[in-house]
């Protein structure tokens, strides 16, 4: 794909403190004069929720853009544990796509983006059940930490702290905006923290009630607000942007339609004094709120009046006596909050456009880089530049006027210091417990992303006031459809390893060929390899040299390994690829992610792969794959010898189906592909005909047909959660469970993240079903596996993921879903 193109006029949300990765922000005239509404503004609310998509768009573009306070969105999580419509990603890889687009949403509807350490790991059905993965305290005091450091007027929950939210995490968030609320304003609650952010009491936490399907918490004697306003700066009013911002949200296929006009938003007290006019009731929103600010109110009121929109630079005198007053003021979160935003102003009215790129996309600490930064001044402001500070302490003294219209080019051969850091997302950086990130830096708390290790600092002078204009180096580079293109500057290790396959399978002791490509980051990179295997593997060509001439070079190298003594039992362990090179060892792998909506997502995991043990057997060879929302069950299942072929529609309206030992459809097929209305009765001909087919989850709505199988049956939302939850065998006898493999209790052990999902209800007699399981304290359910014999062949609907449990290499997942390939044919 190609990657994403930054537009040049962007709205003014880019000077928050999260856009670091975007190249120089343009003001338009309007945008110039939102800004403006917003430095008269002194108020903060912070918007806080699980997930994203939790967050109310609407309301958030509202308050950010209408109303002009500074807005935040505290998502708990970065949506790890959701399921992907876009690609096969899973887990960290999805909480990466889940981050970058929840800033794309906020650059849209102009609030601010924060993180807990929390991990999404799946859907919880109660808070007691959440609180045993996160550590609560932790998460409490992250949640108190960004309170402390956002200090916000109004705090507004998504959901309440009962079953109504509908979902354990749900639940947990506004649980722990509560207790935070409280104990943000405690100084004997987390006071390690108090040396960096001071104790905060917001005025009052509300819940911003909702009508969500069947669930109708709003209610007419509720404070309400209108929030569907137009805004003419904007062109828009909030229901469109609200759409615009939600779309945003791809991987979770929630792109909606636009809504225009009046649109109540409805609000319970939970802590604190009830609003009855505003929101912001009992809160001064004005300079006044600071001593001696009252006076930089009339100031900026004066510079509303006389705004031009045909000539903001005449704005500029004005703005630099702001710039002066509030420098005069007390240190204080708003003197700090509105010095940065009339900055902004000031470089804006002024045509003030500078950044800093390579034209390299990636390099290698300790080597050095082609770097240049442009500047110019699009006003007859007089800017003067006095210097510029690059990474590596490397100072460039341009003293120089800048000149109307006039680009200034700086070009500097860099030293990268040897100690940057790889561009490691810091939430990955080392290995974390289930369920929750590691972040040994409390600083980076609640930061969205990365903050650029290498920048370049430009010192201005305007009108004999200093000024600096930070700028991450990138790389810029022009495609010839899209243009001029800028993507995050990857900071990478001399040379990375790739894998060929994330699981290995073993059935016996015959070696399996471990392919593993290296590819060079920086010219002449040599050394040695090896695989650091367990102890139950051995190598016969485990330490291997290798020579890469020239940057991005590759070479592929094969390792033969295997089990050390015969395949008595099953197990799973990972090897990881370690490189030596100019004496240091390297471990890792480049892994990029790309898609259009968003930036170029890049990082550094172990190059390390699962090594699975499995006594397993199986019948047939030939399998065709119809693919889904995305998952890895195709490639599992090449790695224990089947040959899967992906079907689409020539294969299956027109090929020979019968060749085929099973079919299977991927995940949420009957959700996402409408062509599965039309292959189905060729499907279904598939198994009268005595063809095993092997249907994998779907969520009950939309369906693009609501009759999947042979007999009726429906799609509930029941699942099981717990993946170590008790699994019982409804009828021992029955075939699936001892052909090809013996099924046993142990098969169900070391599952991840759920036992499964969207389980059937309504079933037709003719179903036989396998499996009884249940979470704590709930009934038994016996829907997760339906099987019918269906003329000579077999149907299979199942809701237990699969599509997660192969791709961790769970070896009692491979045995089970076998069995369901290999029913026999009557």
């Amino acid at each position: 794909m190609v990657l994403r193109h930054y537009t040049t006029l962007l709205f003014i949300f880019l000077f928050s403190h999260y856009a670091w990765a975007q190249p120089s922000p343009v003001w338009n005239a309007a945008d110039i004069r939102l800004q403006m509404r917003k430095l008269d503004t002194l108020g903060s609310v912070l918007y806080i929720a699980a997930h994203p998509d939790d967050e109310n768009t609407r309301l958030l573009g509202f308050l950010a853009r209408e109303k002009c306070f500074r807005t935040g969105y505290l998502s708990l999580t970065r949506g790890d544990g959701g399921q992907n419509l876009i690609g096969n990603e899973q887990a960290e890889l999805l909480g990466l796509i889940r981050t970058q687009e929840l800033l794309a949403a906020r650059r849209i509807d102009g609030a601010e983006q924060f993180f807990t350490r929390a991990q999404d790991f799946g859907f919880s059905k109660n808070p007691a059940e959440t609180f045993t993965i996160w550590d609560r305290e932790k998460i409490l005091g992250d949640v108190v930490y960004m309170i402390r450091k956002f200090q916000p007027d109004v705090i507004i929950c998504r959901f309440p702290a009962d079953s109504r939210a509908g979902h354990g995490h749900h639940t947990a968030s506004a649980m722990l905006a509560e207790e935070a609320y409280a104990a943000a304003a405690d100084p004997k609650r987390f006071p390690e923290q108090l040396k960096y952010v001071q104790v905060w009491q917001a005025k009052r936490i509300l819940w911003n009630t909702f009508n969500f399907g069947s669930i109708n918490t709003t209610a007419d004697d509720q404070f309400k607000m209108d929030v569907g306003a137009f805004n003419p700066l904007l062109g828009k009013g909030f229901g469109e942007i609200a759409a615009e911002s939600r779309s945003q949200h791809k991987s979770q296929g929630f792109g909606v339609a636009a809504t225009r006009g009046a649109s109540q938003e409805y609000f319970l007290t939970i802590k604190g004094s009830t609003p009855k006019t505003g929101l912001m009731d009992g809160v001064n929103t004005t300079w006044s709120r600071i001593q001696g600010g009252a006076a930089i109110g009339t100031m900026v009121d004066k510079a509303l009046v006389a705004y031009n929109m045909e000539n903001p630079a005449a704005s500029v005198p004005a703005l630099l006596e702001i710039r002066k007053a509030i420098i005069a003021l007390p240190q204080g979160y708003w003197r700090t909050q509105k010095l940065k935003e009339t900055d902004q102003l000031i470089f804006a009215c002024a045509g003030i456009w500078a950044e800093a790129y390579s034209t390299t996309p990636v390099v290698v600490p300790g080597t050095n880089m082609e770097a240049s930064v442009q500047m110019i001044n699009r006003s007859d402001v007089k800017v003067s530049l006095k210097n510029i500070m690059l990474p590596g302490n490397t100072g460039v003294s341009a003293p120089q006027i800048l000149e109307d219209n006039k680009l200034v080019t700086i070009n500097r051969t860099l030293g990268i210091p040897a100690n940057t850091p790889f561009s490691q997302p810091y939430w990955l950086e080392g290995e974390h417990p289930y369920g929750m990130y590691n972040i040994p830096d409390p600083l980076l708390v609640g930061n969205p992303e990365n903050i650029p290790a290498l920048q370049a600092k430009i010192n201005l002078t305007i009108d004999g006031q200093d000024f600096s204009i930070d700028r991450p180096l990138q790389y810029k580079y022009t495609d010839p459809v899209k243009g001029e293109l800028y993507q995050p500057l990857i900071i990478a290790p001399p040379v990375v390893a790739d894998v060929a396959n994330q699981v290995y399978i073993f059935t016996d002791t015959n070696p399996a060929t471990v392919a593993v490509k290296l590819r060079a980051m920086k010219d002449n990179v040599q050394g040695t390899i090896q695989l650091k295997l367990p102890a139950s593997f051995i190598s016969t060509n485990n330490n291997q040299e290798f020579h890469l001439a020239q940057k991005n070079d590759e070479m592929t190298l094969q390792f033969s390994i295997k089990p050390a003594k015969a395949v008595t039992t099953n197990k799973a362990d990972t090897f990881t690829v370690v490189m030596n090179t100019e004496g240091k060892t390297y471990t890792q792998n480049m892994q990029q992610i790309r898609y259009d909506h968003i930036p170029l997502i890049t990082l550094f995991p172990q190059a390390e792969a699962r090594l699975v043990t499995v006594n397993l057997k199986h019948n047939g060879n030939k399998l065709g794959y119809i693919p889904g929302a995305g998952d890895m069950v195709a490639a599992s299942l090449r790695q224990v010898g089947y040959e899967v072929t992906e079907l689409g529609e020539k294969e299956i309206m027109s090929g020979d189906l019968s060749k085929y030992d099973a079919i299977i459809t991927g995940v949420r097929a009957y959700n996402v592909n409408a062509r599965m209305k039309y292959w189905q009765p060729k499907l279904m001909e598939y198994v009268h005909n005595g063809g095993n087919l092997v249907i994998q989850y779907n969520v009950n709505s939309p369906l693009v047909i609501n009759d999947l199988g042979p007999y009726p049956f429906s799609l509930s939302r029941d699942r099981v959660t717990d993946e170590n939850a008790a699994v019982s065998f409804i009828n021992p006898k029955d075939a699936v469970l001892h052909y090809p493999n013996e099924i046993t209790d142990a098969d169900f052990g070391g599952w991840v993240q759920e036992r499964g999902l969207y389980f059937t209800s309504g079933v037709d007699k003719a179903y036989s079903k396998v499996f009884k399981m249940n979470d704590k304290g709930e009934a038994s359910m016996d829907g997760s596996t339906l099987i019918a014999e269906y003329g000579k062949g077999n149907y299979v609907y199942t809701g237990l993921s699969f599509f997660r449990q192969l791709p961790a290499g769970v070896p009692g997942a491979y045995r089970l879903f076998v069995n369901l390939l290999s029913l026999k044919k009557r």
